[in-house]
């Protein structure tokens, strides 16, 4: 996912602007100084060294832990944390993607169901656990780069001297935070103790093996969406659009129904497409709508649903009867 961030700096002024160059100039200039002053304290064989290394380590934060890197990991983090998570039943010889839809729904028929059910708790608990370390992971991330940032600001030359060491394995620490965190964003196989596919006597039944996927979340088009007087138009979208089409519930429900006949302005609507009229509504009030897929026997989890709150139009003034 590519996140562009434009506008202002936190001064309020154009990035482009002359005193953003004039800022850098003078940054350029304050650290010229200190190099030279730098050269002036230290050996040149040891400046030598000093200046290695403060490059490798600058080259490590522009390159592995760059300011932008770190934005799209989060950008992917959030996006899971809206995705639904479902089982998928895949023979061993299969891989995620390659199944015959046509072949392994036939499956189901030798799952016992509640072993099943119990996978599908499974799924539950294994799930949260690689969101939350998924969190943990990121934000030690972001805690090494703070902590690389003070030393490469830092005017004491020792920890590139004395403690490069102590420097270097951080370095090797943080790149394995990367790995694990690149690693734990690929939903894994579930670990089963035992076999979902009952005793079905000489009935060959190849070797299943359980999956955690992802689908993407459903996202209502806020620029689309519209109220009018007694009645919505309602768009949603999938960011990556499935082959197959996909039914969808649609909620909706008045805000602050004043009687009992407007406690009745709710309802749950079958939906087989990515668009909605909802009619029969009333004129300038706030309706909460909700957009979720229909919840199928594979889903395991699914934390979060988009909601949209839209408020009709009132009615238009009566005017004088006309003559």
């Amino acid at each position: 996912m590519n996140l562009q961030v434009t506008g202002l700096d936190p001064d309020g002024m154009k990035l482009d602007g002359p005193q953003c160059f004039l800022d850098q100039e003078e940054a350029e200039e304050a650290e010229e100084a200190e190099e030279a002053e730098g050269r002036q304290l230290l050996e040149p064989e040891t400046w030598r060294a000093y200046a290695e290394r403060r490059n490798a380590l600058r080259k490590f934060l522009t390159s592995a832990l760059s300011p932008q890197l770190l934005k799209r990991h989060h950008a992917r983090v959030e996006l899971l944390k809206k995705c639904s998570y479902h089982l998928e039943l895949l023979p061993k010889h299969l891989a995620l993607g390659d199944q015959n839809p046509r072949v392994l729904p036939t499956t189901f028929q030798f799952i016992d169901p509640q072993k099943f059910q119990r996978m599908k708790k499974v799924g539950v608990a294994q799930t949260k656990i690689q969101l939350q370390l998924l969190g943990e992971l990121l934000g030690q991330l972001d805690h090494g780069r703070a902590e690389l940032d003070a030393l490469l600001e830092s005017p004491d030359p020792q920890p590139f001297l004395a403690g490069w060491r102590l420097v270097q394995q951080r370095l090797a620490d943080l790149a394995a935070v990367t790995d694990s965190f690149l690693a734990t964003m690929v939903p894994g196989r579930l670990h089963t103790k035992h076999r979902l596919v009952s005793d079905v006597g000489a009935t060959k039944i190849p070797h299943i093996q359980l999956m955690l996927s992802t689908k993407m979340p459903v996202t209502f088009d806020r620029k689309e969406s519209v109220a009018h007087q007694d009645w919505v138009s309602l768009r949603w979208f999938v960011t990556l659009q499935p082959a197959v089409p996909e039914q969808f519930e649609l909620c909706y429900e008045l805000l602050d129904p004043q009687t009992q006949q407007e406690c009745l302005q709710c309802g749950i609507i079958p939906v087989a497409a990515c668009t909605f009229d909802v009619r029969n509504l009333l004129p300038n009030r706030s309706y909460k709508f909700t957009i979720k897929r229909v919840e199928g026997y594979t889903l395991v989890y699914e934390p979060w649903l988009d909601s949209l709150t839209l408020q009709t139009r009132p009615r238009p003034p009566e005017g004088p009867a006309p003559p």
